[in-house]
């Protein structure tokens, strides 16, 4: 079993990373970070300057690790502890909660949340419980 090292310092500070940046783009730009819209909206802009800061934010998510590195020195243990076929069943099904659901965990739980949107309040508790219910699952009755 995997355990998780829960360093409060480092959440604290990505947490509050993430909200200013949330709130910069809302009032920079009127826009929700929502990883996946923002992925979407790169692939088929709807102008030049949309495709440019979802480039920006893009590259920034690629860069990020490299980032990391040099002020760490080394790169965080990543541990993966499924196969690359369930990875991509995965994938698929978070797409399809993304397009059913109408967006991603960040923009309704970041962004929709901080607005108070109720599809967004219901959606973080569907995909939160959804979430508990699995590792449960997968944890204590599978067994992996």
């Amino acid at each position: 079993m995997i355990e998780t090292a829960f360093t409060p310092y480092s959440a604290a500070i990505g947490g509050a990373l993430i909200g200013l940046g949330t709130v910069l783009l809302m009032w920079t730009r009127g826009n929700v970070l929502g990883a996946t819209g923002i992925l979407a909206g790169f692939m088929n802009p709807s102008s030049s300057s949309d495709w440019a800061w979802r480039a920006a934010i893009l590259a920034g998510m690629l860069t990020g690790p490299l980032v990391y590195l040099a002020i760490a020195g080394q790169m965080p243990a990543v541990q993966v502890p499924v196969t690359v076929p369930m990875m991509v069943i995965g994938g698929f099904l978070v797409g399809i909660g993304v397009t059913y659901g109408s967006g991603c965990t960040s923009g309704h739980g970041v962004c929709g949340l901080a607005r108070l949107s109720r599809r967004s309040i219901v959606a973080t508790l569907t995909f939160m419980l959804t979430t508990g219910l699995t590792v449960f699952v997968v944890r204590h009755l599978i067994g992996a």
